[in-house]
């Protein structure tokens, strides 16, 4: 294996210490959501460990450690600062009641599950880096255009929501505000939308065709297991019919006028 070959298992071994001094921290301050920080800022570093080090055309891999760098700095620190100052997310709580005393041995693994997966989504980020070819493509000004629309996506829809919950009056109320009437989850949206960022910035390069991977698993992870469905299940016990009537009329995750009346939907 050559050295470049070697960076995403240098990564891996790095990403398991860290989540493991994490873990242990959890279990002082009973707030696993340290989890989510970690793994955004790991996967940032992966991305400019590549940039620095992989043997690549040094502009693109410029460029991807930056977009990806910057993605991780904006996004981990955001949740780095909800962490610090709210209370343990409500879907790590709900397992902490259900589990009891098993908790902690579940959340060991599920930390280094999270270590693994941020390698293997980090590949999005290795094989643009590695590849030589030099010039500049119309896919890469795509590439950056999707970047700006997701980051300033779901910069807006993270702030359109901090700006709701800050007002006292909105108390046990669903957002519907700005970006919130059209999806339930348009933070999910957008952060599906920079993982398409690679795949396209990687069309016609080798192996590039394998990067669809990344958007097409973050897809199935949110819709389907850590993103949606907890969320939901947590918002339905506090906010109840309020929540129910916002299911009803909005879209769950891509974006859509709002319904008057109309069954359920996973879209």
């Amino acid at each position: 294996m050559g050295a470049d070959g070697m960076l995403p298992l240098w990564g891996l071994l790095g990403l398991v210490l860290a989540m493991s001094l994490a873990w242990r921290r959890q279990r002082r301050t009973g707030n696993a959501g340290v989890v989510d920080v970690l793994w955004t800022f790991g996967i940032g570093l992966l991305a400019v460990l590549y940039a620095l080090a992989a043997d690549g055309w040094g502009p693109r891999r410029l460029l991807v450690g930056v977009l990806a760098g910057a993605w991780s700095a904006r996004l981990g620190w955001h949740l780095a600062v909800r962490v610090a100052s709210e209370q343990e997310d409500g879907r790590y709580a709900n397992l902490r009641r259900r589990l009891g005393q098993r908790f902690d041995g579940w959340m060991f693994w599920f930390f280094q599950a999270q270590a693994a997966l941020a390698v293997l989504l980090s590949l999005a980020f290795l094989v643009p880096s590695l590849a030589t070819a030099p010039g500049w493509r119309p896919q890469d000004g795509l590439a950056v255009a999707l970047w700006l629309l997701s980051i300033g996506g779901e910069s807006l829809a993270d702030r359109q929501l901090r700006l709701w919950r800050a007002n006292p009056a909105n108390r046990g109320v669903t957002c519907r505000a700005g970006l919130w009437r059209y999806s339930r989850h348009p933070n999910y949206f957008f952060e599906w939308i920079h993982w398409t960022v690679y795949p396209v910035l990687s069309i016609g390069l080798p192996y590039g065709w394998t990067l669809w991977f990344a958007p097409l698993l973050m897809l199935f992870l949110v819709l389907r297991v850590t993103g949606i469905p907890p969320t939901e299940e947590q918002s339905l016990k506090s906010r109840g019919e309020d929540y129910r009537d916002y299911q009803r009329t909005t879209n769950a995750f891509f974006p859509g006028p709002p319904r008057a009346h109309a069954s359920l939907e996973t879209s």
